[in-house]
This record gives structure tokens, sequence and C-alpha cells, in this order.
């Protein structure tokens, strides 16, 4: 435990540290070493939204014995580099950037890399590469399938919440490398505090309501070109397929700690690399020395200050978690060979909500879960929570009435919560305002009699047909408690022309009835005894996701819709359901 003790080090910081890729672009980096002769292990921190934003690590990291190297990646603030395009470069600097850091005169020749969102994409994406000196990794909260996790939803559909914020955050550094002065008025359009800056500020509906989606392209240009290739490329085609890493899996040879949240937009990244990996890693340390913990937060869990509110709820105070000592006892075990007790840990943590505490587990997901339908019952109007919606594990053995909602493109169903990046508020919310609209079908169960552990892969079959020739279907899971508060479990999206392929879509003949598998990603929760689980069926869930116009035209470039009318069928031969993984008790 001696070892663990911080030491009254000095923080030298030495600012501006050229690193030379192998095309010749140059970028920068503040070192913050210990004020004490010899050499240390590296942690790396590379990021886009310049490096004095991750200072505060030094005084994390350098008291340990470490040397922390934070870096502006391409074309990014004080680094190197014509255009800002996400992603693309990563790979390579990233493997530039451990072996020159390795190189440094404070450095013992053994690199970490840490960070969170963009700065634990870097990490993901750099994995394959396999740089020499490339010791572990703690990467938190980013995609394996950048198709599936950073544009869209599935195919098709745009994460437009989350997107189009972005976009506008990251346009005023690359405006002001270009010296394009006069187009900063446009940012100040929605953003007329820059030094303030949000993500969310300044954006009200009017913006994401604007007609056709694709104008965004064309007004940011000059400071966001790749957003026109993001429009362009909406199936799971060759262009994205360049950034899934979940393809390399087989390629990665280094131990990593995937961090990743239950309300998170990019849940999909932890879970599915930290599986890949586990069965496909390149080497049996590799496969042996991954590590998963999904906690209950949202995106961007607070490192330094933690709190255990989450939404609207409290969840109590194992929610409470000090990331930064977590990675210390990670690094310590790879990079200064202490006995910290990681190898004796199973590769699991999970935080089960609704016991509210942690959990470990030999697997993920968990071989003991039991896959169970709840099926969709009504006499054919489940519209509202007022409704006559049953959700039930009884299959239908006859005829039921099928329900019907007119969907409105122009009316959608507001975001509430959720694992959406933004808007705010994110996590659990209360959904009974959503649920008492007429174009949400409402399915809810009896009160439980006992906990009912829902941990694992979330699905749902729907059968359903359209008026249109294109159109959306959304499956929310919610947890019922005796005072009616409607708590969001999970929920997921389908584009109906991709209902049968990612790459090939499809559209529809208007009256006929399809099916459709929804990915509702995953989650833990444990529904309580006298609350209620509820299913709620819509077209919508905007500004997280893209209005479906429902007139089957080109995605993104149409400014005219129609209302399309819509239906469930859940009767003996269309026994629309949601597929649950129970852990038994």
């Amino acid at each position: 435990m001696a070892n663990w003790i911080p030491k009254a080090y000095k923080v030298i910081k030495e600012e501006n540290v050229a690193a030379r890729m192998r095309d010749g672009v140059t970028l920068y980096a503040d070192v913050y070493r210990p004020d004490a002769p010899g050499q240390y292990p590296v942690i790396l921190m590379r990021t886009p939204y310049g490096r004095e934003a991750t200072a505060p690590n030094a005084k994390r990291f350098v008291p340990y014995g470490y040397v922390l190297v934070t870096q502006d990646t391409r074309a990014r603030f004080g680094s190197e580099g014509d255009s800002y395009y996400p992603l693309i470069h990563e790979a390579i600097d990233g493997y530039d950037t451990v072996e020159w850091a390795a190189r440094l005169p404070w450095c013992d020749g053994r690199v970490g890399t840490y960070g969170q969102s963009y700065l634990c994409a870097v990490q993901y994406l750099m994995a394959p590469t396999r740089p020499p000196h490339l010791r572990a990794m703690f990467a938190t909260s980013a995609p394996s399938d950048w198709h599936e996790c950073w544009v869209y939803r599935g195919a098709g559909v745009l994460d437009f919440g989350w997107l189009l914020p972005y976009c506008l955050m990251m346009t005023p550094d690359q405006l002001k490398r270009k010296g394009a002065r006069h187009l900063l008025e446009t940012i100040r359009t929605y953003y007329p505090n820059q030094a303030e800056m949000n993500l969310w500020d300044g954006l009200k509906e009017e913006h994401f309501r604007h007609l056709p989606i694709y104008d965004w392209a064309e007004r940011l240009q000059d400071s966001v070109p790749y957003l026109k290739d993001y429009f362009d490329h909406p199936e799971e085609d060759g262009y994205w397929h360049q950034l899934n890493v979940r393809r390399q899996a087989d390629q990665v040879s280094v131990p990593i700690f995937h961090l990743a949240s239950w309300y998170d937009g990019f849940l999909e990244g932890g879970l599915h690399y930290f599986s890949a990996i586990r069965q496909h890693g390149m080497t049996a340390e590799a496969r042996a020395g991954q590590r998963l913990m999904v906690g209950p937060w949202p995106h961007l869990y607070p490192y330094d200050a933690p709190s255990s509110q989450v939404g609207e709820l409290d969840l109590g105070p194992e929610a409470m978690v000090r990331v930064g000592d977590m990675a210390i006892r990670w690094f310590n075990y790879w990079l200064k060979d202490i006995d910290s007790g990681v190898a004796e840990e199973k590769p699991v943590n999970i935080f089960v909500m609704g016991d509210n505490s942690w959990r470990q587990e030999d697997d993920w997901p968990l071989a003991r879960a039991k896959y169970t339908p709840f099926y969709l019952h009504s006499g054919g109007r489940a519209n509202t929570l007022n409704g006559d919606g049953i959700l039930s594990r009884i299959s239908p053995e006859n005829e039921e009435r099928s329900d019907s909602f007119v969907y409105d493109p122009d009316d959608p169903v507001p975001t509430r919560g959720g694992s959406q990046l933004g808007p705010n508020p994110t996590g659990p919310c209360d959904q009974r305002r959503v649920e008492t609209r007429q174009d949400v079908l409402v399915y809810s169960s009896e009160p439980l009699t006992d906990d009912l552990e829902i941990t694992g892969p979330l699905s749902a079959q729907l059968f359903a047909a359209s008026s249109a020739t294109d159109t959306d279907f959304t499956v929310k899971v919610v947890d019922v408690w005796p005072n009616g508060y409607a708590q969001n479990i999970q929920d997921g999206i389908i584009r109906a022309r991709y209902r049968s392929s990612k790459t090939h879509p499809s559209l529809l003949t208007p009256g006929e009835v399809y099916e459709y598998t929804i990915d509702l990603w995953a989650t833990s929760h444990v529904v309580k005894p006298g609350h209620r689980l509820r299913v709620e069926v819509s077209s919508s869930n905007f500004p997280h996701y893209d209005r479906n116009l429902n007139t089957g035209g080109a995605l993104f470039k149409e400014s005219n819709f129609k209302r399309a009318t819509q239906t469930i069928f859940h009767d003996a031969a269309h026994p629309s359901r949601v597929i649950l993984p129970v852990i038994p008790r």
C-alpha cells in the first residue's frame, strides 16, 4: 500500500512540445512531470478540445509518479493540419504519438492512454495498430462502431440532437484557423456568447426543425466539411467500415479498461468492444486483460465531482464513483507492476439500477440471462397511458384488435431524457407527459409481485403497417412506480426502409404488414414489487432523432412531409413483443 501513497512532487510543465507525425505534420503537447530525477511511465491524453482542458489531470497522475502528456489532435488548436476531419487520422497519429512519448527523456518506455468521449475514441481507434510501447488503456465512453453510435442509430436515423450541436461546437476553432472571421457571425447566431459556449446553448427547436436537413452541410461547409459525407452515407458502407474497430478486435493486444454508462449515447462502444476483444483479441493476455464497468450515468460523468444524481433521480451513494482512483489502480498494475488487486477482480462490474448497487460478473452478456418475451395486448385503444394497452408474458392466442395512431412529422413526440447526448435533460425522466399523446401507444403490466431483473441486451419485434412508403417506429421500455412516475429504462428506433438491411434500403408497400426488429441496446435494471413494466410504441423521438418525413424520398434532402397512419398488430399471427434478458433472482 505504500506505493499507493502520492508523493509530494512538484509538477514541472513543459509547454508546446513538438511531435512530428510520419507525414510531416507536427502535433503539439504539454508535458507534466515530477520535479525529481528519474524516468516514469507516461499517461497520454489526446484531445480535439484544447489541451489546457486536460491540465487538471496532472494533479491526478504526477503525484503517483507518472508523466502526463496532453496533446492537441491534428488540425485542432495548437497542432498543425489543414482541416479537421474527426477520427480518420487518430489511429496513425495515436501510434506515432505513443512511440514519440516513449522516447521522451522522462519516460521509462511504458505508455498508457486515458480519456473520455473523443479522448476515448482516439484510444479505441489506435488499439488495433499496436504501438510497441503501449501497455494499457483506460477508455471511457466512445463508440466502437461509428456508424451505429456516432452519427446514426441503426441505419438512416440521424442522432440529430447530438450531431448538430456538436458540429457547431467544433466550428469556431476551425474558422479561426482559416481566418474566416466573417463566418463566425454565423456561429454567433446560435452561440451569442462564445466565451460561455455550451453544446446546446443557443440552439432552439426551430434550428432542429429546419428542412431540408442537408442545408446544414452547406451552412457549415467551411468548418465542418465532413458533415456532407455523413449525410451522404446513411448506410453501413465502406465509408464507415474503416471506423468500425469491432471488425479489428483480433488485432488488439493491449489490456483495456472499458468504462460505460447505461444512459450514455455511446453505450454501444464499451459493451461491444469489450466483448469482441474478449472473444477475438490477438493474445491471451489481451483477451484476459479486458475489463468492463458500466455505471448508471449519462455521458460525461464528472470525474472529480462524483454525484449520485442521474437525470431526475438520486441513485444512492454507490453511484458516486471516483474514476481517477480506479485509473490509478489500473495503471499501477500495468505500468508499475504494483499488485493493486486488478488481476484478481472479475472482468465485469455493473451497476444494477433499482437495487442501486454494484455487482461483479464473469461475462457480458450474462450467461444465465433468460431471454423472455413480453407481449403487447389491447382491445384496439392502447393510445395514451389511459388506454387499454396491456403487457404480459402470455402470447396472443386469438385475434386481437390492432392499435393505430397518426404520426405527423410537424408534431413529433418530444425527446424526454434517455441515452441521447443532448438536448438536456438526459438519463431517467418522467415519461407521463409523453404518454398523454394520442400518437403514443402504451402497454402496461399488472403490478409485479416479485423483483424482475432485466440485465443484458434488449430488443423488440413489432408487426406493423403504415400508409407511408417509409416511416419510423420507436419503442421505449419504462418502469412505472406505484406513484405513477414513469422511469425510462431504454429505447430504440428503426427506419422502415432499412428494416431488412443496413446497406440496401427497400421502401414499403402502404398497408402491408412487416416485421421490424428494433435494437434497444442494453441495461441492468430491477423492476420492484408494486411497480409495473411498460412499453411505449410510437414513430418519433425528436430532436434526439431526425424526423422521418414519410415520403420515401432522398434522406435529408426533402422539405415536404405528410402524415402517416401507423397500425401495430398483436394477434396470434403477429405477436408483437419486447424480448428482455431476465436474470433469475
